[in-house]
């Protein structure tokens, strides 16, 4: 997929520390950075499903996870997981 590819970054709520059950981007943000330092543009959208990430190129979800499984802040560079989201996006026909 070439460079300044829109995607969807598609994410559902997740209780954080005990805390109650809310969407929050803080867990985002690695993931984000990596795929905007790649030059695509990432737009935020929130959904129902709990804990889940899906990564949406021309309609088609190329990746997915559970929220909780990123790291929190930072900006992606050691998430294993914002390496496999960046592969999928790049991968994405």
């Amino acid at each position: 997929m070439p460079k300044k590819t829109a995607v969807i970054l598609r994410y559902g709520p997740y209780s954080a520390a005990g805390l109650s059950v809310e969407h929050r981007t803080f867990r985002l943000e690695g993931l984000q950075a990596v795929l905007i330092k790649d030059g695509h543009k990432v737009t935020l959208e929130k959904i129902e499903d709990l804990n889940l990430v899906e990564l949406m190129v021309n309609d088609e979800i190329v990746f997915h996870c559970n929220i909780k499984d990123l790291e929190f802040g930072g900006d992606g560079t050691l998430d294993p997981l914002c390496e496999e989201a960046r592969m999928a996006v790049l991968n994405a026909y």
